[in-house]
């Protein structure tokens, strides 16, 4: 592997950009090199607690360095007193410039007069080639005669974009093969592309918290409209909600094009431009848009970059260029199928649920923990629920989740907390029901209990198929991933939500002492003999 040698600091305005976490913009720099074919053998980078544009030297400061490949950040003194150390560091770069153990050099927000003037000097002397970002010391690096091979200022870029604008320069010049590293610094696989990142199960998920949202604020909206009905009040709840309805395809498309391009803020801003011209379509449609809008801004930013294009302009270009196209092919042409395919899923479940809504219930119920162990729900059920929420706020399938699945598992715990079969089970236990009542998630807290034995799952599959039973009975529908306490409050049926939550919890918890007790029998009938 070549050596890289990095020189800097915090910056004026990179300080904003990225440049007050050092540890983050360093490790994205040695996460691209390194997948470009760099080692980083040297850093030399003072991180200052305020943007450097007029800063004094009392500020609090340190110098990051690298050590045995792992960063290493120095104890806090004044920048004074950081500079001094920074220069000895400069004198040992420049040092091993000299002796060829430095093949190119990063520079960010460098000042190749002051601490990073002998290392400057080295490199120009050596004709070594380096990549910058910061435009007046990158100007002033190239004065001093340093080989710059790509050069950048700071606006509108992100870590990310210029570790990629420098590992693609370097290893254009050095002829490396290199496609940047994508994902979180802990799972990055360089060889990654963005195709390989479409994961519409992730993307869905992620997106929850905001259909969650506006289901909170369908809530808010009914109990306002019962509690005051004054027009202009329940109107405005009204409207909010609308509105968060109709920023659900925003939400997917930004979360999409993030995960699927990998580029963080460069992703949002290229999904965010999707996600609105593709609200015709609904959440698929911004589905759709936002898996464009990744694709499209990480092909584009590394063309740009990779024909010498400043970063500042390749993240402006990318993030904006992406967002319109993919924005646009779906509002002319992708929209309306997205729409019909979203009210089509919607007219079945009426339809079905017309026809026979406890039938509906029983068999989601019977059905859901089979479909959650082989990992079915997040690819269909959820999906689903989400597309019943776009347009009512709440879901059947929501309903049926929060009843068979979380309050089932939260009857089978607290079965095992009132009588156990091993007193070894309790803490357990106790610990999802807890999480199952208060958050409304980790249903697989039941796992150990249902699975130990056929009589135990066939128990819970029945106690299930009851609470769905119950749901279909009332024509409930809610939502899941809240508080159990809150879940009837964002139903169109309160009192029925809580009957069948209590009939799924009830029936469980009462099956489950009924087992363990017999169980318990059986096993010291066994002993005894």
């Amino acid at each position: 592997m070549k050596r890289a040698a990095v020189i800097g600091s915090s910056g004026g305005n990179l300080f904003n950009l990225g440049g007050k976490n050092p540890k983050a913009l360093l490790g994205e720099l040695k996460r691209q090199l390194e997948a470009a074919g760099f080692e980083i053998s040297h850093v030399q980078f003072i991180a200052a607690d305020q943007s450097m544009d007029g800063i004094k030297e009392d500020v609090p400061a340190s110098l990051w360095t690298i050590e045995g490949g792992a960063l290493f950040e120095s104890e806090r003194k004044t920048l004074k007193e950081i500079n001094e150390r920074a220069k000895i560091c400069d004198k040992a770069i420049a040092g091993a410039v000299e002796k060829k153990e430095v093949d190119a050099l990063v520079l960010v927000s460098a000042d190749p007069e002051g601490v990073n003037s002998l290392t400057a000097a080295a490199a120009a002397r050596e004709k070594i080639p380096a990549a910058g970002t910061g435009g007046s010391s990158v100007s002033r690096a190239k004065a001093a005669g340093v080989n710059i091979i790509s050069a950048s200022g700071t606006t509108g870029t992100t870590n990310r974009t210029r570790a990629i604008a420098a590992a693609l320069s370097l290893a254009k010049h050095f002829g490396h093969k290199y496609r940047p590293a994508l994902g979180s610094a802990e799972a990055a696989d360089a060889s990654e592309n963005p195709l390989k990142r479409i994961n519409i199960r992730g993307i869905l998920f992620s997106s929850l918290p905001g259909f969650i949202a506006a289901a909170l604020s369908l809530a808010l909206w009914q109990i306002l409209s019962k509690a005051a009905p004054d027009a202009a009040l329940t109107g405005l709840f009204e409207t909010i909600q609308q509105k968060l309805l109709d920023a659900l395809p925003i939400i997917v498309a930004v979360v999409a094009a993030r995960q699927i391009s990998g580029l963080n803020e460069a992703g949002i801003v290229s999904g965010a431009i999707a996600g609105v011209l593709s609200t015709g379509g609904g959440i698929l449609g911004g589905l759709v848009g936002g898996i464009l809008a990744g694709i499209f801004v990480y092909y584009l930013i590394l063309f740009t970059l990779g024909k010498g294009w400043p970063g500042t302009t390749a993240n402006i270009v990318g993030g904006g260029l992406s967002g319109l196209a993919a924005g646009l092919l779906v509002f002319f042409f992708i929209a309306p199928a997205a729409l019909a395919l979203g009210n089509g899923v919607r007219a079945v479940i009426d339809w079905a649920l017309a026809v026979n809504a406890p039938l509906c219930g029983l068999i989601a119920g019977l059905l859901i923990w089979p479909a959650i162990m082989a990992g079915v729900y997040h690819a269909a059920i959820l999906p689903i629920a989400l597309l019943e929420m776009e347009e009512y706020g709440f879901s059947f399938l929501g309903a049926v989740d929060m009843c068979s699945l979380v309050m089932v598992s939260a009857g089978i715990t607290l079965a095992n907390i009132l009588r156990p079969r091993q007193p070894g089970e309790r803490p357990a236990a106790s610990m999802g029901f807890f999480i199952n009542m208060v958050f409304g998630t980790y249903v697989e807290a039941a796992y150990p209990f249902m699975l130990s034995s056929k009589i135990l799952f066939a128990a819970a599959l029945a106690a299930a198929g009851l609470g769905g039973l119950t749901v279909g009975i009332f024509n409930v529908k809610s939502t899941a991933y809240v508080a159990s306490f809150v879940a009837p409050g964002l139903s169109n049926n309160p009192l029925g939500m809580v009957i069948a939550m209590a009939v799924s919890l009830g029936s469980a918890c009462v099956l489950y002492l009924a087992l363990n007790a017999l169980l318990r029998k059986k096993g010291d009938t066994v002993r005894s003999e």
